[in-house]
């Protein structure tokens, strides 16, 4: 993915799997991103071992960049603090 339309909205994203496993990513569809890794054809490694369920947490960002250093600072997180993370997301 590529960042050339400055204007775009990142957003930095959690999948909860089958086996309870939770994933976290970046892009600028998350829906289509989930299908890419549901389908295997062209998302992570991650799922070939697990499935992907649902998106339970999303957080937008302005740019690739800020998405990037959300997303490693999500994964450094323990299991605990991720899931405290997803409780405190407001209602969409």
């Amino acid at each position: 993915m590529t960042d050339s339309n400055p204007d775009k909205i990142w957003f930095v994203y959690m999948i909860e799997t089958a086996d309870g496993k939770l994933y976290t990513g970046i892009s600028t569809d998350i829906e289509r991103r989930f299908r890419d890794h549901a389908t295997g054809k062209t998302g992570a490694r991650f799922f070939r071992t697990t499935s992907p369920v649902r998106v339970v947490w999303q957080e937008k960002q302005p740019n690739r960049s800020l998405a990037t250093k959300r997303e490693i600072a999500i994964k450094k997180l323990s299991r605990q603090q991720k899931l405290a993370l997803i409780v405190r997301q407001p209602a969409s």
